[in-house]
């Protein structure tokens, strides 16, 4: 108990004096999911509007399909995308095996059946007369997508949030394609599996309270914009 408690001593100590190496690690996790949701929001909602609004033959095959993902191990994709990006793989040539780019990629496929599946609950769910309207008063298709999304916003920055929070504590896809190279691909999640394997507790205890920390907050913001959504009475 006593050394529990020294090393969350210390790991405080790690955290209020801006220890460099550490807060460098909570910049690359911070910069790779960030970059991960950006990039697969947009197509995600669109997928999410195209399955809600349309009608075609595998529908609802498509949509069993992005909920059954939601549940694949983060480790089973990163094992995946390992295969295919090593030199023997078919993306081999494009070198991005135990890079960043290779961790957003790793994170884009974690988190894109989550947006969609979220998506598509919350656009399903929106009235359909805002879109009927909008096409009634002669607005093109892009436009009244636009303002579909602008009504059911606050269900979409939620959706958005839950997956920046999927991914930001995954380990296992991190850990094969980006190899936990420090200063480099060395993200929160990676860094607290190996410092609690060397023994190192502090910084693993420090970096655990980030991102418990950041799971709270995650999940304050998420109710904030879920009681947007609710009727006014």
């Amino acid at each position: 108990m006593t050394d529990l408690w020294q090393a969350t001593q210390q790991a405080l100590q790690l955290l209020l004096t801006g220890n460099a190496e550490l807060w460098h690690i909570i910049g690359i996790s911070f910069s790779v999911s960030l970059r991960a949701v950006a990039i697969a929001t947009p197509v995600a909602f669109v997928v999410a509007f195209l399955l809600s609004y349309t009608r075609f033959p595998g529908r609802a095959l498509l949509v069993s399909m992005f909920n059954t993902m939601l549940s694949i191990p983060a480790v089973v994709v990163g094992l995946l995308l390992y295969l295919l990006l090593s030199r023997s793989g078919p993306m081999g040539d494009l070198h991005l095996l135990f890079t960043q780019k290779a961790m957003v990629i790793g994170q884009i496929v974690l988190c894109f059946p989550l947006l969609v599946a979220m998506g598509y609950a919350t656009i399903a769910a929106a009235d359909r007369r805002i879109w009927e309207t909008a096409i009634t008063l002669g607005a093109r298709r892009g436009r009244a997508f636009l303002t579909l999304l602008h009504e059911v916003r606050f269900g979409l920055i939620a959706t958005a949030i839950a997956g920046f929070g999927r991914i930001i504590s995954e380990v296992g896809t991190s850990m094969m394609v980006g190899g936990n190279i420090l200063g480099y691909t060395r993200n929160v999640p990676t860094a607290i599996a190996l410092e609690t394997a060397k023994g190192s507790f502090a910084q693993g205890i420090a970096l655990g309270l980030v991102l418990i920390s950041l799971a709270f907050a995650l999940n304050l913001t998420v109710a904030f914009f879920n009681r947007r959504m609710e009727p006014q009475t």
